[in-house]
C-alpha cells in the first residue's frame, strides 16, 4: 500500500465519521404494546375508525460516527436485537400507509437523544457524537387529509414538540437565527383603563385589569419607564393561577349543594370539613375564608393539631409538601428531608 493509499483511506474515514446516518427502530409484533395502544386511542377517543394499523418508530439521525463504531451503537444501543427491529437509513412503508414525524423543539431536552449520544461515548471512549432523535408515527387505513391532520395535532403537543421532517438533514449543527431586539411597550405607563383592560385582552394575559394596572402604577411611578413585552410576561406567569393560586385562594361565601341522588358522599365531606375548620381554628374560624386551598388543606391541619404529623416539616409554602424522615448515612443516623413537590 503506498502512502496515497493510507491518505486517501483515512480521508474517506473521516468523510464516512462527518456524514450523518439514520436509522429506525420498530419493535416486533409481539413486543409493540406501545403501537397497539395509540391505535385503541385513536379509535377510542377520536373516533377514526378506519384506522387499521399503527407502527411507531423511533429515528436516530447520527454524526460523528465511524463504521465501526456505528455498526456496534446500532445493534447495541439503539436496538435491542431480540425484541427490535433495524431498518438502516429508510424505513419500509406500504402503499396503504401515511407517516409523520415528532421531535423536541430546539431547545427542549431530548433525554432519548442525549441517553444515546452518552452510551456512545462510553463505547467510543470519544468526544459524544451529534444524535438528533425523532418518534415517527405510520398509519394504515382509510384515513382521509382531515383525519390526518386530526391524529397529527392529538400526537403532537405543541407546547414542547414539533413535527420533524421526513428528510435527512445535511448536518446535526443547531442554527438559530438571530432574535430581534426585546419590544417595549411604547406609552403603556400613559394608557387609560379601558386601554389597559384592552391590552390585556390582546396580549391573552392571564391577570386580570386590577392587576396590570398595579403594575402599570410600578413602572410609571417606580421605574419611571415602559416595560417590555418579557417583562410583563414574566409578571403575568407569576401572577397566574398556577402560581399564585388565583383560584384556589378566593374565599368562598356560600356553598350550595345540589340535591341529588349521587350527591351524598359530597355532602358529608363538605360537612366533615366544617367540623374540621371549626376543631382547627376554634373562635377565630369566622376570620378565615373558605377557599379551595382551605379545604385541600384542612385535613393535613386537623392532623397536626391532633399531634399525629409530628414529621411535617412546616413551612410558609403551600404548594410542596416536606417529611422528615431518620436516614442512615456512614452508619450515623441523620434528619433529611424528603420533598414532594
Amino acid at each position: 500500500m503506498t502512502a496515497t493509499d493510507t491518505v486517501n483511506t483515512d480521508t474517506d474515514a473521516i468523510n464516512t465519521a462527518n456524514a450523518v446516518r439514520r436509522v429506525y427502530v420498530e419493535k416486533r409484533p409481539d413486543y409493540d404494546v406501545r403501537s397497539a395502544r395509540l391505535l385503541a386511542d385513536l379509535r377510542d377517543n377520536l373516533g377514526i375508525l378506519g384506522i387499521n394499523g399503527v407502527r411507531t418508530l423511533n429515528r436516530y439521525d447520527a454524526e460523528g460516527l465511524s463504521d465501526a463504531y456505528y455498526a456496534a451503537a446500532r445493534d447495541s444501543i439503539f436496538a435491542e436485537l431480540p425484541v427490535d427491529l433495524v431498518y438502516d437509513e429508510e424505513m419500509p412503508i406500504g402503499p396503504d400507509e401515511r407517516a409523520f414525524a415528532v421531535e423536541y423543539l430546539p431547545g427542549q431536552y431530548d433525554q432519548r437523544a442525549d441517553g444515546a449520544a452518552q452510551c456512545v461515548q462510553l463505547l467510543t471512549h470519544a468526544a459524544p457524537p451529534k444524535i438528533a432523535s425523532a418518534r415517527v408515527i405510520v398509519l394504515r387505513g382509510d384515513i382521509d387529509e382531515r383525519d390526518f391532520i386530526r391524529i397529527k395535532s392529538y400526537c403532537i403537543n405543541p407546547v414542547d414538540s414539533r413535527e420533524a421532517s421526513l428528510d435527512k438533514p445535511a448536518s446535526l449543527d443547531m442554527r438559530a437565527e438571530q432574535p430581534p431586539d426585546v419590544a417595549v411597550l411604547r406609552g403603556f405607563i400613559n394608557l387609560d383603563d379601558g386601554e389597559v383592560n384592552k391590552l390585556r385582552q390582546d396580549l391573552g394575559l392571564a391577570m386580570k385589569s386590577d392587576d396590570l394596572l398595579f403594575c402599570q402604577k410600578y413602572f410609571r411611578d417606580t421605574e419611571g419607564r415602559d416595560p417590555t413585552i418579557t417583562e410583563v410576561r414574566v409578571l403575568d406567569t407569576y401572577w397566574s393561577d398556577h402560581c399564585r393560586h388565583t383560584t384556589f385562594l378566593t374565599a368562598i361565601n356560600d356553598v350550595e349543594i345540589e340535591e341529588t341522588a349521587l350527591n351524598g358522599p359530597v355532602v358529608t365531606a363538605f360537612e366533615t370539613y366544617m367540623r374540621a375548620r371549626e376543631y382547627v381554628y376554634g373562635d377565630a374560624e369566622d376570620t378565615r375564608a373558605i377557599s379551595l386551598m382551605d379545604i385541600a388543606l384542612m385535613g393535613m391541619r386537623e392532623l397536626r393539631k391532633k399531634g399525629t404529623l409530628s414529621d411535617l416539616d412546616a413551612s410558609d409554602e403551600v404548594n410542596a409538601c416536606s417529611i422528615v424522615v431518620p436516614a442512615v448515612v456512614d452508619g450515623k443516623t441523620e434528619d433529611w428531608l424528603v420533598m414532594f413537590k
